[in-house]
């Protein structure tokens, strides 16, 4: 799935983050970006219910990362609060990235070299607000 999209509301965010997810493995990870509010958590929530996710999936911003039970663990990752992931133990996203897991990573900017060596980047999903409720979604 690669493209430009309009969402109109939340529902839209949530599938289109569920179309992404049909096409996903065991290794994979799904960079997403946008600004605050954009929608972001929305799309991966789409994600991980598709991936058979039950439980509620919200922002890790202040906990880092979630990882989610399901048939293939399901990690989302929030790098807001993280200066640089080179200060940071390296372990610090062992339990939510690798090769058992797919993975979700909010707030990717300028760590994509670390991320690349925890699982194969297959997506880059980007939000932005487009008015009156509606978010420009691009996945490339």
């Amino acid at each position: 799935m690669r493209g430009v999209f309009t969402s109109l509301d939340a529902a839209q965010t949530e599938e289109l983050g569920a179309r992404l997810a049909a096409r996903l493995r065991p290794g994979d990870v799904v960079l997403v970006a946008g600004e605050l509010g954009a929608g972001k958590t929305t799309f991966v929530r789409g994600a991980c219910r598709r991936l058979g996710v039950p439980g509620p999936v919200t922002s890790p911003t202040f906990t880092i990362g979630q990882r989610y039970p399901a048939a293939v663990p399901v990690g989302h990752v929030d790098l807001y609060r993280v200066a640089s992931l080179a200060d940071e133990d390296p372990d610090l996203l062992a339990d939510y990235l690798g090769p058992d897991a797919i993975g979700f990573v909010e707030w990717p900017l300028g760590e994509e070299p670390t991320l690349a060596g925890l699982g194969r980047i297959v997506a880059r999903v980007s939000l932005e607000h487009a008015g009156g409720g509606r978010r420009r979604v691009e996945v490339r």
